[in-house]
Formats: C-alpha cells, structure tokens, sequence
C-alpha cells in the first residue's frame, strides 16, 4: 500500500517529501539524489494521454528509458509466447488433424499437456526470480521453448505432440508472472495500469498473427518436406529466437539489483526511491512467518480466485471456437485462409478494449480497476448467453464471436490490482501474481476436458454456458475485493492516526 504523504515528511535516504495534497504516491521525483523531493503540480491535461507528461524532465528520461526497455522486451516476448503457444489451434484447423488423423479430443489433450508444464512451473519461477537476476531466467526459458517450438514442426504423431507442449508449457511458464512481477518492481500506481495493459495486449496481437501467417505459410506446403502446419513451427522459432536473446542485454532486473547498461548509477538510485515513495517492499527473506503472513490474509485467495474466474471465462475466446464454426459451415463454405483470417478481428476488439480498460482506470476512475472489470463481466455474459442459445441470427452470432474479446483485456488490470494491494512485501506480490496465474491454468488444464470438448464443436453448450456463469462470479469477486481493500486501507489508516 502506497504510503499517505499529506501533511507529512518523508525521509528517504536523505531526501525530503513537501507536503502534498492529493492521492497517494503522486509525488514527482527529480534525479538528483538528495534534496527535497517537491510536490506534483496540478494534474494537467497532457497526463490523460500519457501519464509521464506532466512530470519533470528528469523523471520523463527515466521513464522513457524503462519504457523503452521493459515495454519493447515485455510485449516482443509475450507476442513470441503467444504465437508458440496458439500456433497449435492454427496447425490443426490448417491439415494437422487429418494428416495425423486426429478425430477425437486430442486437440484438447495437447492443449492440457502445455497447461500442466505451464502450471507445474509458475510458482517455482517466480520464487527463484525473487533470487536470480530476470535478465538471465527469463531469455534463457524463452531459448528453450524457441528451440522445442522447432522441434514440434517434425512430430508425427499426437504422442510427440503431447510430450513436446508439456516441456514448451513448462518453459513458458517463467514468461507472464516472470515479466509482471518485473513490471510491478519499476513502475508507480499512476503508470502500472497502462503499461500492464500494454503488455497484454500483445498477446492478442500474437494470436492474431498466428492467423495470419497460417493463411501465408500455409502456402509452403511440399517445399522442403514439410507440410504448411510444419512450416508455422518453424516461422513461429525463426521469429522468436532473436525476441529471447535480446533479453539478456534489455531486461533490467529489479531496482535493488539493476545493472542496466541504459541507466546512470544516479538513475539507479532514482528508481529505487521511487518505488520507497510508493511503499512498493524489496526484498526479504522467506520465512515461516511471512508464509503465515500471506496464507492467512483474504488477498491471495480473492485475487486468485479473481485471475481464475476472468481467465477461464475468457477461454471462448482462446479455445478455436470461432475458426470451427466457420469450419463446419457449408452455406458458405470458407477457404483455409479465412478460416486462419477472420476469428483475428476478435483479438483486435481485444487489444483496442484492453487499451481502453488501462486509460479509463487510471483516469476517468482515478486508480480504480473495478469498473472495467465489471464491464467486462457483463459483455462476457451477453455473449456467451447468446452462444448458448445457438440458434441466433447469423449476424449476432458473428458479432458475440467478435465482442466477446471486450471480456478478454482484463488480465493486466487485475495484476495491477494485485501489485498495489501487495505493494507492502515483496514476496507476497511474487508468490500472489504466480498463484493467480498458476490457479487460473490450474483450471485450464481439466475443464476444457469436460466443457470444450472437440466432439461438441462447434455447438459447444456447456461450454458457453460454463463462460457466463464464471463471467458473473467475476463481477461478484471484484466487488468483493473492492469492499476488503477498502476496509483494510481504513484500519491501516486508523492505526496510523493512532500512532
């Protein structure tokens, strides 16, 4: 929790903090390492396009820095990952399933092996990644699955395919909670929704081109041996290869430990006062108390079960369900490069409704990441209701497929959430982000099994219905950790006048 500075004076390693009216952490910080810090000047209009605006000239260098780096190697390595990870659901509407014969639910199979070696590793990784520098754990993980992405072009056989995305799940799992951890070390609460969402939105932007370059390398087909499918594992590696080395020299570690080639020692100590200001914790160690601390508090278990409930609502939207419908369609038939084509423009709803979530939260709403979340909920719930039903006019079926993307952006509003209610231990932010993810894919590796079952396609009833019923307790869950961070923020703030 960020610290109230109003009426106060804040010593930090020497430097000051004025008085300043206004929400916490707003406070503006020069460069220089000691003196007294001023307070932020009336919000301008400039901060509502970019919240780095109206801050000083030496905070707008060091922000463009981090940006630059943090940002450029976030959404490159989460677009990679994407692209590795969806590149299946593309190979198998693109002649995989009948040039391996795969007639049954081995598509789910595949699938729920990627999510257990995705599940098996998250919690362990951001753990180790609270001890061993970012710069090294992650571009090598990213090596690695580039390598086994490879690999997956020359399976013939589901057997092959199943061991391959269990080990590609496994590598993954280091990137998202790796990289939101890395984002929730650097960045103040008036920056972290924007630049979280940003980074999610790579994901549909990698989804995205997974389509498109299946219509266009499905056209490789014969060259080299290789099937068009096969072709698509091996573009996805050429192009993923150089994303994983370039992490080594741009990722900056955290604050406490930077030695970012980019930054002056000056701006490294910048950095770690900043994240002071915001009552954002370094480093401790683990011990049985802390362990207490965090699994006897409601926030591991309502923001977990917040992360749960948004990810596997939005499995429509990640499960092919789109491609297929227009697979089993014969009035009219669509050729293999429509089918990759048209289910894109659902990720593209999902990338201009994220970066509309993260603007709107961080200034129409002030800091708050409820209202998008609820909105969220209900656009999931009118179209998976709509889907449901099925038998619907064919333009609303194609518009719920396509809407449908709007409840698919919430993903770096509710880490951002997690960051700021966790931002007085660090350890507690690591192991609170890995376990939402962690739970969320918990989930993804058995109830596609039971409610996205490849033999109901491309009718999938319970699948939809699965998806609004999770889109409500969504909204409920949100409200409710709204209400117990309120209460919690009032008892702080008690103690605090009674101290």
């Amino acid at each position: 929790m960020s610290p109230d500075y109003k009426g106060t004076e804040l010593a930090v390693k020497g430097v000051k903090v004025d008085s300043a009216p206004g929400s916490p952490g707003d406070e503006s910080i020069p460069s220089a390492p000691t003196g007294v810090i001023p307070a932020k000047p009336p919000r301008t209009w400039q901060s509502y396009v970019w919240d780095s605006l109206d801050k000083s000239p030496e905070e707008r260098r060091f922000l463009f820095k981090l940006d630059a780096a943090v940002l450029t190697f976030a959404s490159l390595g989460y677009f990679i990952k994407y692209l590795d990870q969806i590149n299946i659901n593309n190979a198998f509407v693109s002649g995989m399933k009948e040039d391996l014969e795969l007639y049954k639910n081995q598509l789910n199979y595949m699938q729920t092996c990627w999510t257990v070696g995705y599940v098996i590793g998250e919690i362990p990784s951001n753990m180790i990644l609270t001890r061993v520098r970012p710069s090294i754990w992650i571009p090598t993980a990213e090596v690695v699955w580039t390598i086994l992405t490879f690999c997956t072009s020359k399976c013939n056989s589901a057997g092959s395919i199943y061991a391959l995305r269990f080990l590609v799940g496994l590598a993954e799992s280091t990137f998202y909670p790796g990289m939101v951890y890395v984002i929730g070390s650097w960045y103040r609460r008036d920056e972290l929704a924007k630049r979280s969402c940003i980074f999610h939105t790579s994901s549909a932007i990698g989804s995205m081109f997974s389509g498109y370059l299946m219509a266009g390398v499905y056209q490789l087909g014969g060259k080299g041996g290789l099937k068009g499918w096969q072709w698509l594992f091996v573009i996805d590696g050429v192009i993923s290869l150089p994303v994983a080395l370039s992490g080594y020299f741009l990722l900056p570690d955290v604050p406490e430990t930077t030695r970012a080639w980019y930054f002056t020692p000056s701006e490294r100590e910048f950095a770690k006062r900043r994240m002071e200001l915001e009552g954002r914790a370094q480093r401790a160690p683990y011990t049985k108390a802390k362990f207490k601390k965090i699994f006897t508090s409601w926030r591991i278990y309502f923001l977990t079960a917040l992360y749960m409930l948004f990810n596997n609502a939005a499995t429509g939207v990640s499960q092919p369900t789109f491609a297929q419908y227009l697979k089993d369609s014969t009035n009219p038939k669509y050729t293999i490069s429509q089918i990759n084509v048209y289910p894109t423009t659902t990720y593209a709803v999902q990338i201009v409704s994220t970066l509309i979530y993260a603007w709107t939260s961080d200034t129409i709403f002030h800091g708050a990441r409820w209202p998008p979340i609820i909105f969220g909920g209900v656009v999931n719930i009118i179209c998976y209701a709509s889907l449901a039903v099925w038998n619907i006019p064919v333009d609303w079926h194609w518009a719920c497929y396509i809407i449908a993307g709007c409840g698919g952006g919430l993903s770096g509003l509710c880490m951002a959430w997690a960051h700021e209610i966790c931002s007085d231990d660090n350890e507690e932010r690591a192991i609170v982000t890995g376990s939402m993810n962690e739970i969320a894919y918990v989930f993804q590796a058995w109830l596609p099994l039971v409610v996205w079952q490849q033999a109901d396609a491309p009718q999938y009833h319970k699948g939809f219905v699965t998806s609004a019923c999770l889109s409500a307790a969504l909204i409920v869950c949100a409200l409710a950790i709204r209400v117990l961070w309120k209460r919690e923020l009032a008892r702080k703030k008690m103690k605090s006048f009674e101290a």
